[in-house]
């Protein structure tokens, strides 16, 4: 369901002396599809940088700071590398550096393509099925991050596989 419709964008017009925030809040509910190009322009922005950078080529220590005083892995470590394995097509590596970004990664693209779909298109009456982020879901994930964090900080094989 698309979250602007009709009777919003008909309340949300701006009355005779109000400021800038109101016809700024009115022009930007009168254009539903501002919201998913820029969070397009801003992932795109963040995937250039990424690029451009190239965090994988080991240019010098650490500068995570879990990692620098316990000698582990954060759970978020290796998660630019594994982001920018992904923005360039490198599954196997990502996911090396990083399984549960892989993981969560198609869960994040279809709960966008969800999110976007009715704003660019609010007149199809079909939508997609939705992706529910319910307390069991998220706590199940927090749980596997848990479980990966440990896993990819002990010593043996085949654990060692996922140090980065």
């Amino acid at each position: 369901m698309c979250a602007v419709d009709e009777t919003t964008l008909e309340n949300a017009a701006p009355r005779r002396g109000e400021g800038a925030a109101a016809r700024l809040t009115s022009w930007t509910l009168s254009k539903p599809w501002l919201a998913p190009v820029a969070v397009l322009g801003g992932f795109a922005l963040a995937a250039a940088a990424i690029v451009a950078a190239d965090p994988t080529d080991d240019t010098g220590p650490t500068t995570c700071l879990f990692k620098m005083t316990t000698g582990f892995d954060c759970p978020g470590c290796g998660g630019t590398r594994a982001f920018y394995y992904l923005v360039t097509a490198d599954l196997p590596e990502a996911a090396r550096h990083h399984a549960m970004a892989v993981f969560a990664a198609p869960f994040l693209v279809w709960m966008f393509v969800t999110w976007a779909l009715p704003r660019f298109a609010p007149k199809v009456r079909w939508r997609l099925p939705r992706f529910h982020l319910t307390p069991g879901v998220l706590t199940s994930f927090l749980i596997a991050w848990g479980v990966f964090f440990v896993a990819r900080n002990l010593p043996w094989e085949p654990f060692t596989y996922f140090y980065v």
